[in-house]
């Protein structure tokens, strides 16, 4: 989580990696991927081991799932106002013409 933190904060996958002594960057990129893509059970899965589709470690809550679950929808959110604003600009340029 520490890896996803930092990387909604502007951290390129090289600086997290070097930061977190994490051996391989692709692996900061996949926790990434998952976290983006809402597949939040998938990060508490240890190395190498994999679970049944749809199901994830027996720890994890929902209370924890639905915490990150809300940050995720957040951060969709905050995405498309920002592509919304370009776009009225992109065609705000046309429409002038």
């Amino acid at each position: 989580m520490k890896a996803i933190y930092l990387r909604e904060e502007g951290w390129t996958f090289k600086a997290i990696t070097e930061e977190l002594d994490i051996i391989n960057v692709s692996q900061a990129k996949q926790w990434w991927y998952w976290y983006r893509d809402g597949e939040i059970d998938r990060l508490s899965q240890p190395i190498g081991k994999q679970y049944s589709f749809g199901h994830g470690p027996e720890g994890s809550t929902l209370e924890e799932n639905l915490i990150i679950r809300n940050r995720i929808l957040e951060n969709q959110i905050k995405i498309l106002k920002k592509y919304s604003k370009m776009e009225k600009k992109w065609y705000g340029k046309y429409l002038l013409i």
